[in-house]
């Protein structure tokens, strides 16, 4: 079993998790990485995902941070 988390992180400092699990790595891994392009173009400051397996080992990690411009 593999799970992904989403992690969003709101302007006013609240934090948000989305948690999905799936029977195979594979998707898993397609839904990490929509997470991750869909963070790529967030408005959010810190929009993050967590690929790991039911015994909680990180297979992979990733964020995107925005600030203001």
């Amino acid at each position: 079993m593999y799970i992904v988390m989403e992690i969003q992180t709101n302007s006013d400092g609240t934090v948000g998790t989305l948690v999905n699990s799936y029977a195979d790595r594979d998707h898993a891994e397609s839904k990490y990485h929509t997470i991750l392009a869909a963070a790529a173009i967030s408005t959010l400051p810190c929009h993050a995902a967590v690929l790991l397996t039911e015994q909680g080992l990180i297979l992979a990690n990733g964020y995107y941070e925005h600030g203001e411009a």
